[in-house]
């Protein structure tokens, strides 16, 4: 059964956030892109829980290409024996019902849970459009240049041991903590949910 999604008046400091990253195989002709990893964490109030972490490989009908596999370094052998989107069903619902779903650019985590083309997962926090409204003067929006501008991106590397950008749990939590910034900065706190949700 589908969670109802959350009402856009509740305030921002009652709310779960989740967020999500997707690694790709990478774009080849002929060939539909498709996710090899997943990566969620979320954030309530302050804190990030590590009980609120998961990652996992997912299988793939075609091998990563060597452009994708430069940026994130996993390789096609990395996903043998990995579940499907649809076996991780319950995950996605576990971390994703019920919360405000955050990403850094969310056009491809869109797309992606298209798998899903019945869930209700909404509303939608992009980390980039907020940061190109918060911070209109940085030369880039890209997760790592606003994780530094905010100072964050330490208390990621601490929060995901051994992973490092470009892998989608070590995206997610910086997607967090970037909101987590921005939601203190400009002292949204008390501010309705839909302050911060993509129109």
């Amino acid at each position: 059964m589908a969670t109802p999604p959350l009402s856009l008046s509740t305030p921002i400091s009652g709310i779960r956030f989740t967020a999500i990253d997707f690694e790709s195989a990478g774009s080849m002709p002929g060939a539909t892109d498709v996710p090899i990893q997943v990566g969620m964490a979320s954030l309530k109030g302050n804190t990030i829980s590590p009980d609120s972490l998961f990652v996992s490989y997912l299988a793939a009908d075609r091998p990563v290409t060597w452009a994708a596999q430069k940026v994130h370094g996993i390789t096609t052998a990395d996903l043998d024996q990995a579940p499907t989107m649809h076996d991780l069903w319950g995950e996605f619902r576990t971390h994703l019902g019920g919360a405000a779903v955050v990403a850094h650019g969310a056009g491809t985590e869109k797309r992606f849970l298209r798998t899903f083309p019945l869930h209700s997962f909404s509303p939608w926090v992009d980390t980039l459009t907020l940061a190109r409204k918060a911070f209109p003067d940085l030369p880039s929006h890209s997760l790592g240049t606003v994780s530094d501008h905010l100072r964050v991106s330490d208390e990621t590397a601490s929060l995901c041991p051994g992973r490092q950008w470009h892998d989608a749990l070590f995206d997610s939590v910086a997607s967090l903590l970037i909101l987590r910034e921005i939601i203190a900065q400009f002292a949204l706190q008390d501010h309705p949910l839909e302050t911060i949700t993509l129109k």
